[in-house]
């Protein structure tokens, strides 16, 4: 919920500042009347006149400023007392940071102001608007009506009346029903709450009607203004986001003095709650909603642990339809990315790790001498997903540590093909004494395949160290295919091809059972169960482990139109033999795009 900070005196253990002081140069001789005298005025005048010195040097004798807010229960008969003679005094109570004010009380010990005028300042000073005008005469005074008769006028003369001559108060009410505000956190209630020094202009000193006109002392002796009490109600202004405050920016303490700093909730911060805490930045501050109750908490940026601040920004919010606008700053444990979501370049996701772990980026482990420096993405030197390495001609391995098979000769260029009809030693090129071998078409029959002795295990056919049809991916120089045409759209629509797709391939990886190749979908003709989105996705060629070499061709860097079929089962998609992959044209996706709308039924 909203939180509200308890109301004080914020004149408590704060000193205004005045324009004089009496006895502030020498000792002053004052005079004034028993107070019970003008309490309980009678018609014997106002009694005998009690005249003793000021001197704001003599701790027994000055009435300073700091008396006016002093406690009034434990010095009930202190007060402030100007220099004699002035008509126009000023009392100012600068505060050290923002607060919300509700009212002020001033007690006069001589009669209250004919004229006065409550101001406030937003800004240290520098700019004042008036709270209320005080006159006995508001019309001929400051030109405006008496709220007497005028509700909401900016002007009264309920408290101008000379009577009572002495404990005479002085109201101002910041919230009064004719200045109605639902949510005390409204910019409007803030032009109106909102406060960093208040400002009392007396105008216009006044005499107690019982002075007689038989003075025996000097008329001047009289003249002065003098305060009691200056009561200044309020709290700290924490824009619904706190419900305690602390000392800010001062070193006194005095008992049941209002502080200004917010011990801010709702994941805030500042010292008026007036923004998110640093990793809270992930839709725009508001403030607590004081009508409804509504806390408006800032919300967490989704990090994942890698950073310590996020900062909001208004183009992501807008782009995610304002449902997340944060941008984490400085992400941490070799993360990048709005949301430190993905390794930086030379590293790669430790998949058995989770996101927020500190060590999800594994460094890639790429043999300086195998790896290729060109890639499609430079700055990468693995694949950030799987941390396989991209790698020079002929080289193999998740690290390019060693010669694909049928290739040798390991070094700065890579590998050589061998001069073999199968493989050969990688150090020296030699030919391995081995069986025939049959470099088999797809869709084609070797009848001499048919003579092979029968007693032979499947084994032996295959490549060495499971690597069997690596090169056709990268080095289709190795392998011949009979690729699939597109013929006439009868043709195409009988193939009943699950999914049709523009892909550009990324990297191809042996995984000893099977290839996986990691492609990124640019544009999606037709889908199936498997559903595809345009990203990074791995497609798997059928005839890596059942034939001699993989076909169709797919060459890491170039674009494709693929058509093939699905395994609805595990959600992968499959290309095979009789699967379409064309590099793609623009006419031939258009081809494509028209027959998969008009012709296949």
């Amino acid at each position: 919920r909203a939180c509200n900070p308890p109301v004080g005196n914020l004149a408590t253990g704060r000193t205004p500042v005045t324009l004089t002081t009496c006895g502030q140069n020498s000792t002053e001789l004052y005079c004034s009347y028993p107070s019970q005298n003008l309490l309980h005025h009678t018609s014997h005048g106002c009694g005998q006149p009690r005249c003793t010195k000021c001197n704001a040097n003599q701790p027994d004798n000055s009435h300073l400023p700091a008396d006016m807010t002093d406690d009034f229960f434990v010095n009930p008969i202190s007060w402030w007392q100007s220099a004699q003679g002035v008509h126009r005094e000023e009392i100012r109570l600068d505060f050290e940071t923002e607060f919300y004010l509700t009212h002020v009380i001033a007690v006069f010990k001589s009669p209250r102001p004919a004229a006065m005028v409550l101001e406030r300042s937003q800004d240290y000073g520098q700019t004042w608007r008036p709270y209320k005008y005080f006159s006995v005469n508001c019309t001929a005074t400051f030109g405006l009506q008496d709220d007497l008769t005028e509700d909401g006028s900016m002007c009264t003369s309920r408290y101008s009346d000379a009577v009572p001559c002495t404990r005479g108060e002085v109201i101002y009410r910041a919230l009064s029903p004719a200045n109605k505000i639902e949510d005390p956190y409204s910019p409007e209630a803030q032009d109106v709450l909102k406060l960093t020094n208040l400002r009392l202009l007396l105008l216009k000193r006044q005499e107690c009607p019982c002075h007689g006109s038989g003075l025996v002392e000097k008329p001047q002796r009289f003249a002065h203004y003098a305060i009691y009490d200056l009561i200044i109600r309020g709290s700290c202004f924490c824009n619904g986001h706190a419900e305690e405050c602390e000392l800010a920016n001062r070193t006194g303490v005095m008992e049941n003095m209002v502080h200004g700093k917010c011990v801010c909730r709702h994941n805030t911060a500042g010292d008026h709650c007036e923004k998110c805490a640093p990793l809270y930045n992930d839709q725009p501050w508001k403030p607590g909603d004081g009508k409804t109750g509504a806390p408006n908490e800032c919300r967490k940026c989704r990090c994942h642990n890698h950073a310590e601040s996020c900062h909001f920004d208004l183009s992501v919010w807008l782009a995610s339809g304002k449902r997340s606008g944060g941008v984490c700053d400085n992400c941490k444990h070799n993360t990048e990315g709005h949301r430190c979501q993905r390794c930086k370049p030379g590293y790669y996701r430790d998949r058995g790790k989770p996101m927020s772990s500190a060590e999800v980026c594994k460094p890639c482990a790429c043999q300086l001498m195998g790896s290729a420096n060109a890639t499609f993405s430079s700055s990468w030197r693995c694949h950030p997903r799987t941390g396989f390495c991209y790698c020079k001609p002929g080289v193999a391995g998740p690290n390019c540590d060693r010669c694909l098979v049928g290739y040798w000769g390991f070094g700065e260029n890579g590998c050589q093909p061998c001069d073999c009809a199968r493989d050969c030693d990688q150090h020296t090129g030699r030919c391995f004494n081995s069986e025939p071998f049959f470099n088999i078409p797809i869709g084609g029959q070797i009848p001499d395949l048919v003579q092979t002795p029968t007693n032979e295990s499947e084994e032996e056919w295959k490549w060495n160290d499971h690597e069997q049809g690596f090169s056709a991916l990268r080095h289709p120089e190795k392998c011949v295919c009979k690729e699939k045409v597109l013929g006439s759209v009868t043709d195409f629509c009988q193939m009943k091809y699950a999914y049709v797709i523009k892909a550009r391939i990324l990297s191809a990886h042996d995984k000893g059972t099977h290839a996986e190749v990691v492609v990124k979908v640019k544009k999606v003709l037709k889908s199936g169960k498997v559903k595809i989105a345009r990203s990074n996705r791995s497609i798997y060629p059928e005839s890596w482990t059942n034939r001699g070499c993989t076909c169709p061709i797919l060459n890491p860097g170039t674009d494709y139109l693929i058509a093939g079929q699905e395994d609805s089962r595990t959600g992968k998609l499959l290309v095979n033999m009789n699967s379409l992959v064309k590099p793609w044209k623009a006419y031939l996706g258009k081809q494509v795009s028209d027959i998969l709308r008009t012709g296949c039924k």
